[in-house]
């Protein structure tokens, strides 16, 4: 079983650095770290980046997550490629370009480019905000697949993923430490990534950000409104190249030794995606670039 002890980053390509990068500014609120090499990097908390974005096609590149060690990550590789898995070394040019200290990366069954990543490098400065948006760090990662049931069974056969709840034929959300989900796989024909999401330090955050994104005539694709099943408060936009963003408030936390049986959710039923009975159409997903050579794993 593979120890997943966090989640890293998220690397996606543009066709727009300045469009991308001012967004992720001006708009969400992120701190640009620095440009290098044809890569902005962008951070909301203690990590050195949690977006990377990547000047070329236009789409996610790949999904970073932790392990603990070069043990664990050597212990992974192996595991992986057991399953079946073609897992490639990264290269010390990529783990820089990563700022982790190595790496591997794979694809799973259903086309999303993984990194597992050991060393991911931290800054001690406080974050330059560029807005007050009250983002308190990195929340989750969400990836797009034809069929939620068989990546369920993915991560949690392979991983110490646990899944806290179903949206049926919808959703599986799962849990790699208490917090309600970490990751989650959406219903979506091609791999991708559904969206990208940050916490908040209160309601009035969401609230106040509401506004502020109507007023810049950012597109609203949910919310606000309040999932039942993480009773997180939720504000839904889309960003440039169809880069979803999401802030949250209140999450739930299952703490370890609770006993906890996932939950089943009727996308159908009144009040099952948003307890505040607000519309919920899906959200947009930035589909995953295809393998052409060493593009995602350099």
């Amino acid at each position: 079983m593979i120890e997943l002890t966090d989640i890293a980053y998220v690397r996606s390509g543009t066709a727009d650095m300045r469009a991308a990068v001012d967004f992720a500014t001006k708009i969400v609120g992120m701190e640009l770290v620095q440009e290098e090499g044809g890569i902005a990097y962008l951070r909301v908390d203690e990590r050195h980046h949690c977006l990377a974005f990547v000047e070329g096609e236009a789409g996610v590149i790949s999904s970073g997550f932790a392990v603990r060690d070069f043990d664990a990550l050597a212990d992974a590789e192996t595991e992986l490629e057991r399953a079946g898995l073609t897992v490639r070394r990264g290269s010390k040019e990529g783990a820089r370009s990563r700022r982790v200290q190595e790496y591997v990366a794979f694809e799973d069954p259903f086309g999303n480019r993984i990194d597992l990543v050991v060393g991911q490098v931290r800054l001690t400065a406080p974050v330059k905000f560029t807005r007050p948006a009250g983002i308190t760090e990195f929340g989750h990662i969400c990836f797009d697949a034809p069929d939620v049931y068989e990546a369920g069974k993915f991560w949690t056969g392979n991983f110490n993923a646990q899944v806290s709840d179903w949206v049926i034929d919808g959703a599986c959300l799962m849990r790699i430490d208490p917090v309600h989900h970490k990751l989650a796989v959406f219903q979506g024909d091609r791999p991708g990534l559904c969206h990208i999401n940050f916490q908040v330090e209160s309601i009035d955050d969401v609230m106040r950000s509401w506004h502020f994104l109507e007023e810049h005539g950012v597109e609203i694709e949910q919310g606000p409104g309040r999932h039942p099943q993480s009773t997180a408060v939720f504000l839904y936009f889309k960003g440039p190249e169809g880069l979803t963003y999401e802030y949250s408030y209140g999450v739930r936390r299952i703490e370890e030794g609770e006993p906890w049986q996932p939950r089943w959710f009727d996308p159908s039923e009144p009040g099952s995606i948003d307890m505040w009975l607000g519309p919920h159409a899906r959200v947009s997903t930035q589909y995953q670039l295809a393998d052409t050579g060493t593009r995602g794993w350099d």
